[in-house]
């Protein structure tokens, strides 16, 4: 189960972009034939598979909703999310609030992290990578770090 790699598509003025093939059997093999779930990050738009987005749910559902972070991530995530059926053409629409939340017109990239597909802006995109490889010491010391434990 693991998306990878990065894709350049085109959002039409409807809100349609195009899943690419790979993505889209990743998409059925981990959802069956129930549609993705769609919803905010931070400065982009995240797409999980039904049955990833499940477990995600699940866990989140767990966590203590009286702590108000705890409050405001369940509805950032679980507010913002909608289901994203795959059209006949392999697209999604992507819903007008989530659009503006992203910045989305244009030229998007959809980039396969792990178990979902995120949904940038191109140009916040590329700009996040440039950051990314300017201070990938720095990011891949802290990864180990908490990844080595104590």
């Amino acid at each position: 189960m693991s998306f990878r790699g990065r894709h350049d598509h085109t959002l039409d003025n409807k809100g349609r972009v195009s899943i690419p093939a790979g993505f889209r059997m990743e998409i059925q093999k981990l959802g069956g034939t129930q549609p993705p779930l769609l919803t905010w990050g931070k400065d982009h738009l995240i797409l999980f598979p039904a049955q990833v987005w499940e477990v995600m749910e699940r866990d989140l559902g767990s966590k203590s909703s009286l702590l108000p972070d705890v409050q405001k991530y369940q509805r950032l995530l679980i507010g913002g999310c909608s289901e994203c059926p795959i059209d006949s053409q392999g697209r999604i629409t992507i819903p007008g609030a989530a659009c503006e939340h992203a910045d989305l017109s244009g030229k998007v990239t959809l980039a396969g992290v792990l178990n979902k597909i995120e949904i940038w802006n191109h140009e916040r995109f590329e700009n996040d990578w440039r950051l990314t490889l300017e201070r990938h010491d720095e990011i891949q010391m802290s990864v180990e770090k908490s990844t080595s434990g104590p």
